[in-house]
């Protein structure tokens, strides 16, 4: 009897293993193919021109109403196959308006009433679960696995929280995989490269109802998705307005919708750094734009106050938190139309009274002022008050006339912040607000569906240079093949005060940034934020006239992208269209450069070519720079010789 009960069960795996197949689908042009096996585990595993770039790779996740682990002991059931090549239009564009969606999918059916979902474009790859059950699941862990195909180098951001409470501000070390302890986690995205020079970005898109994706080392060539847990309880911490202590965590990661998508778990595959500029796969991924009247939606330049402290001068006024401040600011966006001003931290009666204004500060009589000149006012406003009350505040300030907001200090990364941040961006469409969140996380999609979000910090931006000395030259050669490819950035740039390596030193009250004035010109150009931040003080604006007229000419939102050539970490040349104009930006790390661009891309006919470029004394000074006027046309080449810390930005108009 044992004998054949044992020859039962060795036929029932060996069958089990028979049935296991393997399921392939390639990218539209061949170079990418994802292989897909089911059986003891669901894995995939991905090569790029035949380079193994992700060796198999598990795919699970655990439910604690199902008796199965989705993508263990598994055989699909149904294998659906369909190709889409369509092109839609972006409304708030960033890279492109018109964006090519074209790509092969697979989606693999199981038992358990659950799927997993394979998209491969010829610019990177990805996957999701879906999940068709009648009531609310509890997702008590999901496998994310990357068991990469070499000991690839990665730019691995510096986070310290051992909780995942982070504003996801930190800088990057450059380091081979297995040189991450293990557990030691990130946020996204996550920067790679190969031996053989390909190079790869991890994300998520489409993140919705779920906490953020994070990944951690294992001290070998594999990285492990890790999630923060749902929060049962929390509380301010004592002598904060802001910081919360997590008390009590469930056992689980998401609470949510049985019949539902979930995020999709991206892989971008590029054959150079490049190309990563003109990836748009995390928003080609995400959900589409809600069907609502978007006509509304107004990106633009926004005059800042926080960096420079309030700081203007040669006024008859004293500076601060007041009414006649805020006039100067509105009085600068006016001249050089830029369309808002942002009252941040400290025009409200407190931080948790976001309701009533500061006593210095008349609301109503500035955006009356503001009406009157073209300017729109956005406000500031703490999470955590805004949280309590959503639909009431944000129905005052529409009240009031006010265009948008920005959201700060969230730093939380769990799956009820994540419906906050949808929350707040349903909200504020509904009432025809702009969003700008702070203090946050990534974008991951939010942005498309809902259009009024128009950018997200989570970077290391210029602001800190008021307090650190790591946001150089070099950091900002980073950024544009890491956390910009998950899409917008507000990172805050136009310092006029510009040091060279030797000379910066910190300074609160009176900041300055490091690199040259022509490198702060070039990042208008070069980082995508729909709501770009003035950051500097008018008052410096206006002693810098030819300059400040060049910055504010540049657009926020782009009909075309062009990456010209680029070298993650040392430098960039990019060139975006608006309508019929063209802009170029150049950037250098701390090594002095001299590079050439062609204008092939331009059309036939002659042009107005206003440059940008760095002074002839910008290595000691770093404020030195210089505006060059000249005709070019099509096929012209120009030299483009940047200082260290340097930059360099051309606008291009046809000549009528």
């Amino acid at each position: 009897m044992n004998k054949i009960i044992a020859s039962i069960i060795l036929f029932c795996l060996f069958a089990n293993i028979i049935q296991a197949k393997d399921y392939i689908v390639t990218s539209p042009d061949g170079k990418i193919q994802v292989t897909v096996s089911d059986g003891k585990q669901l894995i995939w595993h991905i090569t790029f021109n035949g380079e193994t770039i992700l060796k198999p790779s598990r795919i699970a996740m655990t439910v604690k109403e199902s008796n199965t682990v989705f993508g263990v002991n598994v055989l699909s059931q149904k294998v659906n196959r369909r190709t889409v090549n369509e092109t839609f239009e972006a409304v708030v564009p960033t890279k492109f308006r018109y964006v090519h969606d074209h790509y092969n999918e697979m989606t693999l059916s199981f038992k358990d009433n659950y799927a997993v979902t394979f998209r491969v474009y010829n610019n990177g790859t990805a996957y999701r679960f879906e999940t068709s059950k009648a009531s609310k699941i509890h997702v008590e862990k999901e496998k994310v696995e990357f068991n990469l195909g070499g000991n690839y180098k990665a730019y691995w951001p510096k986070e310290t929280s051992p909780n995942f409470i982070t504003h996801c501000e930190g800088d990057f070390d450059y380091i081979p995989i297995s040189d991450i302890p293990n557990q030691k986690y990130a946020y996204l995205p996550i920067y790679l490269a190969s031996e053989s020079g390909t190079k790869m970005v991890i994300m998520e898109a489409d993140l919705f109802d779920y906490p953020n994706l994070f990944l951690a080392g294992t001290a070998d060539q594999m990285l492990n998705g890790v999630f923060p847990p749902v929060v049962l309880e929390k509380q301010i911490k004592e002598g904060s307005d802001r910081n919360e202590k997590i008390i009590k965590n469930a056992d689980y990661i998401a609470e949510t919708d049985g019949k539902r998508n979930f995020p999709w778990r991206l892989l971008i595959i590029e054959p150079d750094d490049r190309s990563l500029l003109e990836n748009n796969l995390v928003y080609q991924l995400s959900t589409p734009s809600i069907k609502e009247d978007k006509s509304w939606i107004k990106p633009g330049r926004i005059s800042w106050d926080w960096w420079s402290t309030l700081n203007v001068y040669d006024v008859d006024f004293e500076a601060g938190v007041n009414t006649q401040t805020y006039k100067y600011f509105i009085d600068f966006a006016s001249k050089y139309g830029l369309e808002y001003i942002l009252l941040d931290e400290g025009w409200s009666a407190s931080t948790w009274n976001i309701r009533e204004p500061n006593k210095n500060v008349d609301v109503q009589e500035l955006i009356r002022y503001g009406k009157a000149k073209d300017v729109g006012l956005v406000l500031w406003a703490l999470w955590n008050p805004l949280y309590e009350d959503i639909e009431g505040i944000l129905d005052l300030y529409k009240q009031w006339g006010v265009k948008g907001v920005k959201i700060d200090f969230m730093q939380r990364n769990d799956q009820d912040m994540v419906n906050f941040y949808e929350n707040v961006g349903k909200t504020a469409f509904e009432r025809q607000l702009l969003v700008d969140f702070h203090g946050s996380f990534k974008p991951s999609g939010l942005h498309r569906k809902y259009p009024n979000v128009m950018t997200y910090e989570g970077v290391y931006g210029l602001e800190h240079n008021k307090s650190s000395n790591d946001i150089s030259p070099n950091h900002d050669l980073i950024l544009p093949f890491t956390r910009m490819v998950a899409g917008p950035m507000d990172y805050t740039p136009g310092a006029t005060l510009n040091a060279s390596q030797s000379d910066f030193h910190m300074n609160f009250i009176h900041p300055m940034s490091q690199g040259t004035r022509a490198h702060q010109g070039a990042l208008f150009i070069a980082f995508e934020s729909p709501l770009q931040m003035f950051a500097d003080s008018p008052s410096n604006y206006y002693k810098t006239p030819d300059f400040t007229s060049f910055i504010a000419q540049v657009p926020t939102v782009w009909d075309e992208t062009r990456a010209i050539e680029a070298e993650a970490g040392k430098y960039l040349t990019i060139a975006r269209r608006s309508g019929k104009k063209w802009f170029i930006a150049s950037l250098t790390n701390w090594d002095q450069r001299k590079l050439t661009v062609n204008l092939d891309f331009i059309s036939e006919g002659k042009y107005k070519a206003e440059i940008l470029q760095d002074g002839v004394n910008a290595n000691r000074y770093g404020s030195d720079f210089k505006i060059e006027n000249k005709e070019v046309s099509k096929g012209q080449t120009l030299d483009i010789n940047m200082a260290k810390g340097g930059g360099w930005a051309a606008i291009l108009t046809p000549v009528e």
